[in-house]
Order: structure tokens, then C-alpha cells, then sequence
């Protein structure tokens, strides 16, 4: 054991090394939540309320590579041309890796999202109005009655800041809450909580199918992305309310017709009848160009009619 600490501890100081030390400014600078860099070897980041800002460091091909290498060494993966991908979690501040290398792109590339941490809640959301009064206290009146709520929005939009927003108004709540995601982001401060995270042999869908198993008062999804959303929707549906997920669509409109999507990696036929009455909010959450969020729709999901959904805006 002793051993195996001092490897690790090697592996660690060669992954610092290897970043360098602007990168490592930017892992540890609690305002900036991303850290991207590019096939053409550039480095960007995302500072909160800053937007995305390309900077002068330019990072060579054989550096990028060799990071991607060390992060898969480090949690025991291979990363080669047969293993071009590395998705994991990092030791610095619980951020999220995601990193590709050749043939998949020209050159080696990745992406690096910071863990939150701190939690804003939904009253900070209005003073920067990215939300208004009315909209805050529906929703915490939503998450007081049960309301399995879906936060919809792209990629980057903000969708687990907000969950965890959301999540915030549990705080000291009496409830058994279990929290399923692929890298570990959302936090609940409640003292019945089991958070579970995939691995290579567990999947989404197995450990929604097995929380069930676990008594669960409140189940919360990270993010739907595969047929765990089957699942999903039959636990919120069959005694476990109250349940909060995000899932990429670019609308509230096509939020059912995303599930439906993924219903359809787990079987033929999609049970809508279970989508609608699965689904009670619906919570679309955009950012603009200078990166700034904002919540633009909030519907019910209140029928299905003719092909089509029925969305009702809430009444604020």
C-alpha cells in the first residue's frame, strides 16, 4: 500500500509537471470553470462572466500528448492510437477531463471542466438576473412538492450549476436521496445521501436499475444520455418522486422528443404514457455569446395530442 501511494504520488507530481504552470494557474483560479485546448495546440479558457477567452499560450504536440497519456496512466487507462480517447476525473479540484489524441484528431486535444466549487443558489441566480423572483419561488415550491424537474439546455449552457441550485434547496432535508452520475458534480447537503458515479463495467443504466433497490426517497440523474432514461422515468413514476436531471436538446419543445430518443436505445416501442406522466417541469437554461445564463422557458408537460406534446408555460 505504501508502495502503491508513492507511485501515485510520483504519477502526480509528473502530471503537474506536465501541464506546466499557467495550466495549473488556470485548474486552481476559482473563476475560471474551463480549460480547452486545441488541436493547433492554443489554449483557451472560460472565466465566469468573462466568456471564453483565447489565450497566447501555445502548447506543442508533444507536450499535449504526453498529458493525456499521464492522466490515463494515472487512472490506470491506456491511451493510445487504438485507445484514442481519455474521459476521467481529475486530482485537481474533482475537475472533469475529457481528451482525444491521433487519429481522432490531428493533433492531441482536450477539455477541462471544473468541479463548482461553491454552490449558488437560486436567490444569486436573481440578483444576476439570469432568473426572476417569480421564477425562483415556483421552483422552490416545485422541489417542496416533489416535482421531478428535467433542466434542459447545450453544452456549456450551465445545466449542472443550476441542478445544483436546484439540489441546494434540500438542504437538511430528511429525505434518502441517491445521486447517479458519470463524474461526481452535484452536491447535496442532506445526511441520508448515497451518490453512486459509473465506471467502465457499471453503466447508467445499471445503477438506476439498482438504486432502486437501495430505498430511495428523491433519485437525481448528473444527465440523461442513454437508455438509463427508461429507468429513470419509471422510478420517478413508481414512488420516487421528486427527482431532478439534466439532458442536452436545444429546447423545451424537442425535451420529449430527446427522451424519446433515448427510450428507444433500451426499446422498440417508446411508452409516452410514461413520459408524460413522468415528467412534471421542464427548464431550459441558454447562455449567450458573452457567456452569461439565463433561464428563458419553464413549461409543464400537460398532455400529448395530435403527435404532439403539450407544453403549458407555467403560471408565474
Amino acid at each position: 500500500m505504501i508502495q502503491q501511494g508513492l507511485i501515485k504520488d510520483r504519477q502526480l507530481r509528473m502530471l503537474e509537471t506536465a501541464f506546466g504552470q499557467q495550466m495549473m494557474e488556470y485548474l486552481y483560479d476559482p473563476q475560471i470553470i474551463e480549460v480547452m485546448l486545441n488541436p493547433d495546440g492554443r489554449l483557451h479558457y472560460e472565466r465566469i462572466g468573462e466568456g471564453k477567452v483565447a489565450t497566447d499560450t501555445i502548447i506543442s504536440a508533444e507536450q499535449s500528448e504526453n498529458i493525456l497519456k499521464l492522466v490515463a496512466s494515472f487512472k490506470n487507462q491506456v491511451a493510445n492510437e487504438e485507445h484514442p480517447e481519455v474521459s476521467t476525473e481529475l486530482p485537481f479540484e474533482g475537475a472533469r477531463f475529457q481528451g482525444w489524441l491521433p487519429p481522432v484528431v490531428s493533433q492531441a486535444c482536450f477539455s477541462i471542466r471544473r468541479r463548482a466549487v461553491a454552490v449558488f443558489t437560486l436567490d444569486q441566480y436573481v440578483e444576476q438576473g439570469a432568473l426572476t423572483l417569480n421564477q425562483a419561488d415556483f421552483l422552490k415550491n416545485a422541489v417542496k412538492l416533489r416535482k421531478n424537474i428535467v433542466i434542459v439546455g447545450g453544452t456549456g449552457s450551465g445545466k449542472t450549476t443550476f441542478a445544483n441550485a436546484l439540489l441546494a434547496e434540500l438542504s437538511g432535508d430528511q429525505d434518502r436521496i441517491l445521486v447517479i452520475e458519470d463524474l461526481p458534480e452535484l452536491q447535496v447537503k442532506v445526511e441520508d445521501l448515497v451518490s453512486m458515479t459509473t465506471t467502465s463495467h457499471i453503466s447508467m443504466r445499471d445503477l438506476v436499475k439498482g438504486s432502486l433497490r437501495m430505498r430511495p426517497d428523491r433519485i437525481i440523474i448528473g444527465e440523461v444520455r442513454d437508455g438509463s432514461a427508461l429507468d429513470l422515468l419509471k422510478a420517478w413514476n413508481t414512488g420516487h418522486p421528486g427527482g431532478v436531471c439534466t439532458i442536452h436538446a436545444n429546447s423545451v419543445e424537442s425535451t420529449p422528443h430527446r427522451f424519446e430518443d433515448l427510450i428507444q436505445e433500451a426499446v422498440v416501442s417508446v411508452p409516452k404514457t410514461l413520459i408524460l406522466q413522468a415528467l412534471d417541469l421542464i427548464v431550459f437554461i441558454q447562455r449567450d455569446k458573452s457567456g452569461k445564463r439565463k433561464i428563458t422557458d419553464m413549461v409543464e408537460l400537460s398532455g400529448y395530442d395530435k403527435g404532439e406534446y403539450i407544453l403549458t408555460p407555467c403560471k408565474i
